[in-house]
């Protein structure tokens, strides 16, 4: 799946064009794709991302590599991480790139008018629904809520966090894995549960 929404974001970026906006605050497209190719081929820019003291570091390499031409920097990104990225271990890139660049593919296409919900096919529903338990989890626990997620194609469930009260939230797998990444307000889900457990969840930080 870290392969076809890598192609699929490079081609939707293309489209749309470097200026157009996206869900990351801030950001245009071309924002974002400098950041994915910073994230998985820069060893000294990517610390920078996690720790601020090395915040310096990733200001000064994004600045160097936006100042390439925008279809380089998407063809750079379509061709994968460079060979010296832990990126380029095939086991490792399909773990974390996954969720990461379907997430930030939909955060070009839904930050664009007339958007709708791409009917994606099962096996990537299914694996983006095994990863839910592994980056959903720790999202689920700051609300201090208890959480069940419940999918709408197979009415398979899953307990995030235990606790009361319980706020249930069903949709597709991918419409889950958005509101937990932090794309509440386009996720198309359903929440239910006690007004204020609902807003707790609502309110809660998450992203990547």
């Amino acid at each position: 799946m870290s392969t076809t929404e890598r192609a699929a974001l490079c081609d939707t970026a293309l489209l749309v064009g470097e200026d157009r906006p996206t869900l990351c605050e801030g950001w245009e497209v071309k924002d974002l794709v400098v950041h994915l190719l910073l994230r998985e081929g820069s060893l000294t820019a990517t610390p920078g991302m996690f720790i601020p003291p090395l915040s310096g570091l990733t200001d000064r390499a994004t600045r160097k590599l936006a100042q390439q031409d925008f279809t380089v920097l998407v063809e750079k990104l379509r061709g994968g991480p460079p060979v010296y990225s832990p990126f380029a271990i095939p086991p490792v890139e399909a773990l974390v790139n996954s969720a990461e660049f379907f997430v930030h593919h939909e955060d070009v296409r839904r930050a664009q008018p007339g958007w709708e919900p791409r009917e994606l096919p099962s096996w990537q529903q299914n694996l983006l629904w095994k990863q839910i338990a592994l980056t959903g989890r720790r999202s689920a626990r700051r609300s201090g809520v208890g959480v069940r997620i419940t999918r709408t194609d197979t009415a398979e469930q899953k307990e995030l966090t235990d606790g009361e009260p319980l706020v249930l939230v069903r949709g597709l797998p991918s419409e889950i894995t958005l509101f937990l990444f932090g794309r509440k307000a386009q996720a198309v889900v359903e929440l239910e549960g006690a007004a204020d457990a609902v807003a707790r969840l609502r309110g809660t930080p998450m992203g990547i």
